[in-house]
Order: structure tokens, then sequence, then C-alpha cells
């Protein structure tokens, strides 16, 4: 990839050495043209009249949505914008008929936001079951063997964690759940930006993710679906076909889950942002990453009383690095990186403060995520500032 004609497209990035990727990546020029685009030049409603502007959106948000679908080899389901990764949970949470008895498995690296949906189930009888990770964040397929019985209703794990960067044999742990007659939530907020993903190929039945992790603009999140078996969240103008005084019949397709004015510059966005990463391509983004990530974690294995926390391996990780200075709180070592070189990393526990407990990490820690506008000379940046910290101590 010609990295210094893609930073180009991204001005933020002429002040900034941004490592925040796994909160929010940074959208190109194009994605807020398009968007732009449509407040300007035909903003109207989706679905809704016969006139020239709505007949431009419809058809623009209509192709968004396919756009998507592609993108992840979801053409045979349903793809349904959302606000974000969160809502798409929390959409099939809600939906499913759940029954006393019913369990779901997950696991320890769960984010809060596919961890508490499933925690609130209790209040209806539902087991809740917390797979532990080994110290690395891995965790092999046998444990789901273990775990999940025929009163295992769903599994919900994330594709890749967003504090240790470990990918999770999903396609594996689909292929439990067949046998024992549950369904597969996938949380791919982390996947879904960072390398090729094929949700026939997975074999799930479920898949969230956010658009604001892969170039697109905030508030839009995606959530596919092999079927259409939940129950809509909403019901109101665009979900429904017809309605009478006492009964309504719901739309076909995706548009039974939208009720109301979505977002739809925001989706328009969104599809632009698929049409930037499929031109680079996947596969090609993922081995940039890769050759980043593996110089950020040998250079930060040797710098003392640095710790570096999840698998040090290159393969079945994502660009995710977590690590501590001993001695410093991981907020003052991310303000510095900040004050004192302009990388923009996070600190903190990361949405997920059970796993963080259970590693025993009170104040979190420092993460740099990497995407595919990073560049060598940031990692080394990143590296000689933290070696620069360590030496105060």
């Amino acid at each position: 990839m010609d990295i210094k004609n893609i930073r180009n497209d991204f001005p933020l990035l002429k002040d900034l050495a941004y490592m925040d990727n796994a909160a929010t990546s940074l959208s190109p020029e194009t994605v807020i043209h398009a968007m732009n685009e449509f407040e300007r030049h035909y903003r109207s409603n989706v679905g809704r009249g016969v006139h020239r502007l709505t007949t431009v959106s419809t058809q623009r948000y209509w192709d968004a949505h396919r756009k998507v679908a592609e993108f992840i080899g979801g053409e045979n389901g349903t793809t349904v914008l959302t606000r974000n990764t969160t809502e798409a949970v929390n959409m099939v949470a809600c939906g499913i008929k759940w029954q006393s008895g019913d369990r779901v498995v997950s696991t320890l690296l769960e984010h809060h936001s596919n961890f508490l949906p499933w925690m609130k189930l209790g209040e209806r009888g539902v087991d809740f079951t917390l797979i532990e990770p080994h110290p690395d964040g891995s965790i092999d397929s046998a444990a789901f063997e273990d775990a999940i019985d025929d009163n295992t209703r769903l599994v919900a794990l994330t594709h890749a964690s967003n504090v240790l960067g470990n990918v999770l044999p999903v396609k594996e742990i689909a292929s439990i759940c067949k046998e024992h007659g549950a369904k597969l939530l996938v949380d791919a907020a982390q996947s879904v930006p960072h390398m090729p993903v094929d949700v026939e190929e997975i074999g799930c039945d479920y898949f969230c993710f956010s658009g604001h992790k892969m170039l697109g603009p905030t508030g839009t999140g995606i959530l596919w679906m092999k079927e259409e078996d939940i129950e809509p969240l909403l019901l109101g103008g665009g979900a429904i076909d017809s309605v009478s005084r006492d009964k309504y019949t719901l739309a076909e397709g995706y548009q039974k889950f939208e009720a109301g004015t979505p977002n739809i510059s925001g989706m328009i966005g969104l599809g632009y942002a698929v049409d930037y990463l499929e031109k680079l391509g996947t596969d090609k983004i993922e081995r940039h990453e890769k050759k980043l990530t593996g110089r950020l974690i040998q250079g930060l294995e040797e710098i003392e009383n640095v710790h570096l926390y999840g698998p040090h391996e290159l393969d079945h990780r994502i660009g995710v690095v977590s690590f501590n200075v001993e001695g410093i709180h991981p907020h003052e070592v991310s303000h510095i990186l900040d004050e004192a070189s302009g990388v923009i990393t996070r600190s903190g526990e990361h949405c997920c403060q059970p796993l963080m407990e259970y590693m025993g990490l009170q104040n979190g820690t420092v993460r740099a995520s990497v995407y595919l506008y990073n560049t060598e000379e940031e990692i080394d940046l990143l590296l000689d500032t933290v070696e620069e910290i360590t030496r105060r101590l």
C-alpha cells in the first residue's frame, strides 16, 4: 500500500500519530464528502414519497446496505443499520424470546457491550456462564466444548479482543454451537476493520460491528442476521407494510428492524468507507498492520520496566497492544505520549472491567492500536517516548 498517499486522505494525521483506532478510527475525505453531498444535494428521507430527492436518497441508502453485506460475505442474510455494536447486541438480547433455564455462554474477554445485556437476562431466569481465558488471552475451542450444552440458547463472544488483541477460533466454536442447537453471536467490532471476514464461512447467526472503527462515521453500526428470527426492538414509521385500527404487518427485509428515520448520511458514509477498504484490500491492510504490530511488540519487549499483555506471536492477533510502565499510572503514560510526542493512545480499563479485575490490573493498561494509515516511524516514536519515560524511574 502507498501509505504516504493514503495519509493524504486523513488531514488530522499531519499533526498526530494516531493510535487509538480500536476506539475510533479516522474517516477519509471520500467518506466526509459523501456525507456532505447528501446534506447539500439530495437530503431527504428514505422509503417515503416518490419525489426526486427521496428517490436518490433511498437508492444510495439501499446501495450502502448492499455494499456492507457484500463486504462481510453476508448477501444471503439481513443487514440492519444500528447506531453501533452496542445497539446491535442489545437488539438480539431483547429480540429473542427467552425462557427460564436458557443459558448464554460468553467469555471474560468481552467488552461491556457484549457482557451487560446477557448479564441482565439473569432477571428473567437465564443463566450467564463465563469462560476464563489463558494468561495471554487465548481460549481453546475445547473450553467451549465443555461449557456449551443442550440448554445453551446462545453463545456470544468477541471475534478479537479490544484489550489483548487475540483472535478467537469463531469458526470452530460455530461448529460446536450447531452440535447443541445453540445460536452464535460474534462481536466483530475489532475484526471487520482489520482482516478479511466472511460470515458464511464463519457459520455464525448474528454478526455485530461498528462503522466508526472502520473509517465510517460515528453513530453507525451493523447487525447482520443469518435469519430474521428476532423481534424488532422498535416499531414505527418505515418498519411496517400496512397498519389498520387493530393490526399491522411488518415490512420485509432490513426495513422491519429500522423503525423511524435512520442515520441516512451515516449509512451512505459507511458504504463509502467500505469502498475505501475494498480498494486497498483487507488482506493488504492485515499484512501492513501485522508488520507494525510486530515492530511495536518487539520494541516494547526490549524496554526495561515495561509489561506487555496478550499474545506476543503475530498469528491469530490484531494490531491492539496493551502495556504498562512499572510504577506509572496508565493515564499518566498516555498523557505523556500525547503531550511530548503527539502519540494518541487509550488508557484505562477499555470498557472491560471484569477482564481487568481477572488480570489484576486495577488501573487498566495503555493501549496502542494501529490501522492502515500508521507508519513504522510512528511506532518508533512511541517506543522512543516510552523508553524516555522509563529512564525517569
